[in-house]
């Protein structure tokens, strides 16, 4: 048996379709960590959905979090605004889970409903794992599920991943994971205004240029600067805060 494990806040845009893709699993935990729109009530509609509210921590710390309140010790981790088809969930429910393996999938990313085929492309990411045997590292963002001494199993089938929905959501995602960055590193990373200023610049280049983000539109153009603005905001905060750390000792 298996257990889905979502982490989410104010996830509105996407929660419902993401849950449609999941009736057909009987424990799915949806950990709301400050949610102010309709994201709570929308996933306590759904019968088997276990609601529960608790406060976000990183998302590592956060994940490891809402996987104990799961039935099952094999756990399907997914973020609000994927969405599985019949194909994959159905390539799920014939797994033979094993011990002493982790099983990752492969997600398509859209802007909107633009498949962003250059700038992101597809991705193979671990997601199904036995919480007896590892979990998600303590990362406030960046986590991953620790594979060390693991077997990794491919999934044939993909899913689908909807992270904005609008140009806002950029702005928004651009500040708020830049200060996650900058309170995980705060102390243990240096950085500086010009570290900042070229670590930005080249991953515009990296996105638009490089990986030819150029041929996936004006959606490649708004990917390629998002990625630009939070890199250097990353950067930037981790200076200031180090700054007031020495001033503070």
């Amino acid at each position: 048996m298996l257990s889905v494990v979502i982490i989410v806040k104010n996830g509105v845009a996407t929660i419902s379709k993401c849950l449609e893709s999941l009736r057909m699993f009987s424990d799915v935990v949806v950990f709301d960590n400050g949610s102010t729109d309709d994201t709570a009530s929308i996933a306590s509609s759904y019968p088997n959905v276990n609601l529960v509210k608790g406060e976000f921590t990183g998302f590592g710390p956060t994940k490891n979090t809402a996987a104990s309140f799961a039935k099952n010790d094999w756990i399907l981790s997914l973020d609000a605004d994927e969405i599985l088809n019949e194909a994959i969930v159905q390539e799920i429910m014939r797994l033979e889970l094993e011990p002493e393996c982790v099983y990752s999938l492969l997600r398509k990313n859209f802007y909107k409903t633009t498949e962003i085929a250059h700038c992101w492309g597809a991705d193979e990411i671990v997601r199904i794992y036995n919480r007896t045997t590892t979990s998600y590292n303590e990362n406030y963002v960046h986590e991953h599920i620790v594979t060390n001494g693991l077997k990794i199993e491919k999934l044939t089938n993909s899913f689908s991943h909807y992270p904005y929905p609008s140009i806002t959501e950029f702005i928004l995602k651009a500040d708020r994971y830049s200060t996650l960055f900058a309170n995980d590193n705060v102390g243990k990373k240096s950085s500086s205004p010009t570290k900042a200023f070229f670590n930005g610049l080249y991953s515009f280049f990296r996105t638009y240029i490089v990986k030819r983000g150029f041929l996936d539109g004006y959606a490649g153009l708004i990917i390629a600067f998002s990625h630009m603005v939070t890199n250097f905001y990353k950067y930037i905060k981790l200076y200031e805060m180090n700054l007031e750390q020495k001033r503070g000792n």
